[in-house]
């Protein structure tokens, strides 16, 4: 059967916003409204008529507010089925009264513990269990039953209402979908703060998410894959999920991991820095005093490959850098950064051939760390391990060769050794004057690498050093390296071949520091 008019509604909501005019609407369309505790005084205040639930039950509120809606006439009246003579039987001899719309948000769990300072008391104060009850009520007999847990929702619930009476099954369904995970994320929230206060180590027993779909993408990274990116709303940190696009087709997929990729090589350095990321390996990258001249010796280090790249800024993006960008030959896919100047942003919209389909990300403020956790889904399961995010303590590398790197070749080296962790594995960074000069990514050996990076530096290699995410097996990268004028090397050591390594850079003249932390990115 159709479900029937909506005569009475039940109100509960710690979430105030546009309740009055959703309401008003309610009661204009015929609705009976009861209510409880501090949205019954709240809608009394503007003037709204309201019946207090605690009148209709008989039994008043009670233990601080832990107890009133939980109650045989508050819940038989929402599970109640219309179409079902024993239901409707019990409801009139009890005196049960239908309701036929539910509205409900919860206690403020989350925004509670992410306070500075919180008690554990104070949290389980805010443990909602009359609320989620209705809830799950509602959304089980959403045959009958409207249930509407978000602001959001009032329009469209309200509009049917005012039109025909009642609201459609379709979008009962909707909304019951809804209930179930708000009623999830938030069981999600109760159980990650308990789990976070056990000394069980930072390894929860279960990981339980409750990301939201932000959008279903065109494809994912072919053509012929779906895909679609989801929200993790309680992430503090700026990100490109939460970014604001200021201009540009949709992002893709691959764009999408790009972004993220640029993001977090630029966000490790204070002074200005761009990074130019090509399939998620970063082709240029570069330090300098200030952002634009940053932005061409990434866009030098490996041109050809900058071709249609994404780019990360860690500073707004100025007029300069959009001028800059709007030279000829130059194409880019999609650009990140904090914020961008109007003008820049001006430029970047109108002067470029491109303009009209470069992606423009407004991430926000780089000053927080981002997520000490990084997660890889497996078939049949997860992996879950500490992020690569803190800088390597320097007070624990060696210099193990004879010859000592100069002030030069340092600064050069702590710029390699932090592009080193952001290539994926076998990963190789040339790096000279706080530019990347070549990188070699991926491969199954690490000679390989050198060499693929050795190519991409081209001529300009004489004077550069170089950072290995892992230790040298064999003696043979630093005679590769040696016949081209590379002149220090940042590695982790460890290799039972160390000192056949050493002895191979003191025979080259080459500096060698071992860091004893290595950067393996898989």
């Amino acid at each position: 059967m159709e479900s029937p008019h909506i005569r009475r509604a039940l109100i509960s909501v710690s979430d105030k916003i546009g309740l009055t005019d959703f309401a008003k609407g309610l009661v204009a369309a015929g609705v009976e409204i009861f209510s409880t505790g501090g949205t019954r005084k709240h809608l009394e205040n503007e003037k709204i008529p309201v019946r207090d639930i605690s009148d209709y039950t008989g039994f008043p509120e009670m233990m601080d507010g832990r107890l009133k809606t939980l109650h045989p006439k508050v819940h038989g009246g929402i599970l109640g089925r219309h179409d079902n003579p024993a239901d409707m039987k019990a409801m009139v001899e009890f005196g049960i009264h239908s309701f036929e719309l539910v509205v409900v948000n919860l206690y403020p769990f989350e925004a509670t513990v992410a306070r500075e300072g919180v008690t554990e008391a104070e949290a389980i104060e805010q443990i909602d269990i009359g609320g989620p009850t209705m809830i799950r009520a509602a959304a089980k007999n959403h045959k009958f039953a409207t249930i509407v847990t978000h602001p959001d929702q009032y329009p469209v619930v309200l509009d049917q209402i005012q039109t025909q009476g009642m609201t459609s099954l379709q979008l009962r369904r909707s909304l019951a979908k809804d209930a179930f995970t708000h009623t999830a994320a938030y069981d999600t929230a109760i159980s990650k703060f308990f789990a976070e206060r056990m000394e069980d180590g930072p390894f929860p027993e279960y990981l339980t998410f409750s990301w939201r779909r932000e959008a279903v993408l065109r494809y994912g990274e072919n053509p012929h894959q779906q895909a679609a990116l989801y929200v993790d709303k309680k992430a503090k940190t700026a990100n490109v999920v939460s970014a604001r696009q200021l201009n540009g087709k949709e992002l893709s997929y691959n764009n999408i991991l790009d972004l993220d990729a640029a993001l977090a090589v630029v966000r490790a350095f204070e002074q200005p820095a761009v990074a130019v990321i090509k399939h998620n390996n970063p082709c240029g990258a570069a330090v300098a005093a200030t952002l634009c001249e940053a932005l061409k010796k990434g866009m030098e280090g490996d041109p050809l490959s900058a071709f249609g790249s994404v780019l990360g800024f860690n500073q707004t993006v100025d007029e300069a850098c959009a001028e800059y960008l709007s030279m000829p030959g130059l194409f880019i896919e999609a650009i990140v950064a904090p914020h961008f100047e109007p003008k820049a942003l001006e430029i970047l919209k109108t002067k470029p051939k491109w303009h009209q389909n470069v992606r423009l990300l407004a991430a926000g403020p780089l000053e927080d760390k981002p997520s000490r956790w990084g997660m890889r889904i497996l078939e049949g399961g997860a992996l879950l391990q500490e992020s690569d995010i803190d800088p390597d303590p320097e007070d624990q590398w060696q210099v193990v060769s004879e010859k000592k790197p100069n002030q030069s070749q340092m600064d050069d080296l702590r710029f390699a050794w932090e592009i080193v962790r952001h290539v994926k594995s076998n990963a190789i960074t040339l790096c000279k004057d706080g530019m990347l000069l070549g990188a070699g990514a991926g491969q199954m050996s690490r000679v390989d690498s050198v060499e693929i990076a050795i190519k991409k530096a081209g001529n300009r290699i004489g004077g550069s050093v170089l950072g290995s995410d892992a230790f040298f097996p064999f003696p043979d990268s630093i005679e590769a390296i040696a016949k081209h004028g590379v002149t220090a090397v940042i590695q982790p050591g460890g290799s039972r071949n160390d000192d056949i390594v050493i002895e191979a850079c003191n025979k080259a003249g080459i500096a060698m520091i071992f860091t004893g932390r290595r950067h393996f990115k898989h």
